[in-house]
């Protein structure tokens, strides 16, 4: 299954500091250059 994920549920699941049950229940999640951009490179997690 592939899973993708806009920023919202990667900011909200690292606030609780449930980041890995995405991987948990999905294995692999590909994310957008453009969310990587906005959760990692500006600092949002």
């Amino acid at each position: 299954m592939i899973v993708v994920s806009n920023s919202g549920p990667l900011i909200t699941l690292a606030k609780i500091g449930k980041l890995n049950i995405l991987r948990v229940l999905f294995g692999e999640v590909t994310i957008p250059k453009a969310v990587r951009v906005e959760v990692v490179e500006k600092g949002r997690l």
